[in-house]
C-alpha cells in the first residue's frame, strides 16, 4: 500500500525546489487534488503505486537530470488526466500543470518545462541532449525491466485498464506496441537505463509477444 502522506511530502519538496515566492496557496492542496486524480477508479495501472515508482526511478536517476525537480513536477502531472478510452490524456495532463503551476508560485519557464515533460511521454523520444526528458521517459518505461512477476502484475493491470476492447482486438494491439518498442534502437537514454535495465525490458517484451502468439 502506497504512503499517501509520504507522497504528499514528496510533491511539497519538489514544489517548494523550484518555487520563487511563499506567498501562495498551501503546497498541500494541490498533492491532494492530484492524489485524487491518480486514484480515480478507471485506473488500474496508472495509480498512486505507478507515481510512487517513476518518482523512486527518478532519485536513482536525478544525476543525470539538468533539473530533478522539474522532472518530478512532471512525474506528478504525466497521467494526472487519464481516461483509457482516450488518446488525449498528455496533452490534457500537460495544460493541467500549465494552470496549477502558476498559481502555486512556479515560474513560466519551469512551468513550461514541466508541461513540455509531460507532453514528451506521448511517445517516450527524447532528442538527443534532453537530459530531463531522458530522465522522466526512463522513469516511466522502468516497468518494462521489472522482475517476472512484477511485469506479469503490470500486463495484467493493463488489460484491466482496456477492459471495453474485445479480447482479439486488444491482443493485436498490444503486440504492435511490443514490436514498436523492440524495433528501437535503445527502451532507455539513459546511461544507467541502458546498463541496468535495457536488457532485462527487452526479455519481458518478447516474452509478453511470445505470450501473445502474436
Amino acid at each position: 500500500m502506497t504512503d499517501l502522506d509520504a507522497l504528499r511530502s514528496r510533491w511539497v519538496r519538489a514544489l517548494l525546489a523550484v518555487r520563487e515566492d511563499e506567498c501562495f496557496p498551501d503546497p498541500y492542496r494541490y498533492a491532494d487534488d492530484l492524489l485524487r486524480r491518480w486514484s480515480e477508479p478507471q485506473r488500474r495501472y496508472h495509480t498512486v503505486e505507478h507515481l510512487a515508482a517513476v518518482l523512486d526511478h527518478i532519485d536513482v536517476l536525478e544525476e543525470y537530470a539538468d533539473d530533478p525537480d522539474a522532472v518530478r513536477l512532471a512525474a506528478w502531472f504525466h497521467d494526472a488526466v487519464y481516461l483509457p478510452d482516450r488518446s488525449t490524456n498528455e496533452e490534457r495532463s500537460a495544460r493541467l500543470a500549465e494552470r496549477a503551476l502558476p498559481e502555486a508560485g512556479v515560474a513560466q519557464g519551469t512551468t513550461g518545462e514541466v508541461a513540455r515533460l509531460v507532453r514528451l511521454t506521448v511517445g517516450h523520444a527524447p532528442e538527443p541532449g534532453d537530459a530531463n526528458g531522458a530522465v522522466l521517459c526512463d522513469a516511466d518505461l522502468a516497468i518494462l525491466a521489472a522482475p517476472p512477476h512484477a511485469y506479469a502484475a503490470y500486463t495484467a493491470a493493463v488489460r484491466q485498464e482496456y477492459g471495453f476492447v474485445p479480447d482479439e482486438a486488444f491482443r493485436v494491439g498490444r503486440a504492435a506496441v511490443l514490436r514498436q518498442l523492440l524495433d528501437l534502437p535503445g527502451l532507455f537514454r539513459t546511461p544507467y537505463g541502458r546498463r541496468e535495465w535495457e536488457a532485462t525490458a527487452r526479455w519481458n517484451l518478447a516474452a509478453e509477444l511470445e505470450l501473445l502468439g502474436a
